[in-house]
């Protein structure tokens, strides 16, 4: 694996963004999820088994990673610049796309926008609405004022404290990040414990669990982004996904537009499963 660093004006900021390249072969771009606890190296192990086929590139989202974060806007517009500025940078064109959950609308949005920068997309348990949009579909009201309250100078970052917690991160990734409760050990959680903990880390967690960063605001603006001038598509649908966010997955495979397959584990099989997804992609 090597690692450098792309310069990309973002949002009118230049916003520095490191990005891992593993393997050989024709260039794929390997996007990681959106969450309090995603960073490029959970696409390492898949992009580790892709990289006897390609070379993987892996960049952090702005705002996200194990890494000190840029202050961006943190909005769906700046997410659109962001891969706009990344293909500019780094055009391809690229034999193979992933996006893992969130990271989805915003890949599939990227490659209408740039129909030769893809030859194929892949979707790992996508997603479209964040945590509480989902959990608490009735409660829109409170989601911007649950936003302020955590980008609060003091008691924000009191707020986010007690929130990241290790204990709190072990339930949530047995709820719904891994599917196999065994594998979350403790150190799978101090290293997500210690992406959390970044400087300027509660903005993404704030903006994604609102959300803010849901790149369209419904299931049939969702499924509108796919069709006719994108790449052949395949979407991975987890066994173990949540009921709602798996709910999503099939009517995005039921809809005709894209080839669904099956994988094992919940929101995070790239990571959890990265053989059964990379198995999945060469199959297809």
């Amino acid at each position: 694996m090597e690692t450098s660093e792309l310069t990309l004006t973002v949002a009118g900021r230049t916003v520095p963004t490191p990005c891992d390249r593993i393997g050989a072969g024709p260039d794929a771009l390997l996007l990681p999820a959106l969450s309090t606890i995603s960073a490029r190296a959970e696409m390492r192990g898949l992009a580790g088994l892709l990289g006897t086929q390609y070379r993987c590139h892996i960049p952090d989202w702005p705002g996200f990673g194990a890494r000190p974060r840029a202050r961006v806007p943190l909005a769906p517009a700046t997410f659109h610049a962001f891969l706009g500025a990344l293909l500019a940078a780094a055009p391809g064109p690229y034999a193979l796309g992933v996006a893992a959950g969130h990271a989805a609308g915003y890949l599939v949005a990227a490659a209408r926008r740039h129909p030769r920068a893809f030859e194929r997309l892949v979707l790992v348990a996508p997603t479209w609405r964040g945590p509480l949009p989902t959990a608490m579909p009735g409660r829109a009201h409170w989601f911007p004022r649950i936003r302020r309250a955590v980008e609060a100078p003091v008691l924000g970052e009191a707020l986010y404290r007690i929130n990241i917690s290790p204990p709190i991160i072990g339930r949530m990734m047995r709820a719904h990040v891994y599917a196999d409760a065994a594998r979350v050990t403790p150190a799978v959680i101090r290293d997500k414990h210690a992406i959390t903990r970044q400087r300027n880390g509660r903005f993404g967690t704030a903006a994604f669990v609102t959300g803010g960063l849901d790149p369209v605001g419904s299931r049939d603006a969702f499924l509108a982004l796919f069709g006719d001038g994108l790449p052949p598509t395949l979407v991975l649908r987890p066994a173990g996904a949540p009921r709602r966010s798996g709910a999503e997955m099939d009517a995005l495979i039921a809809d005709g537009r894209v080839t669904g397959a099956a994988i094992p584990g919940a929101l995070s099989p790239h990571e959890e499963h990265p053989d059964a997804v990379a198995a999945a992609i060469r199959a297809a």
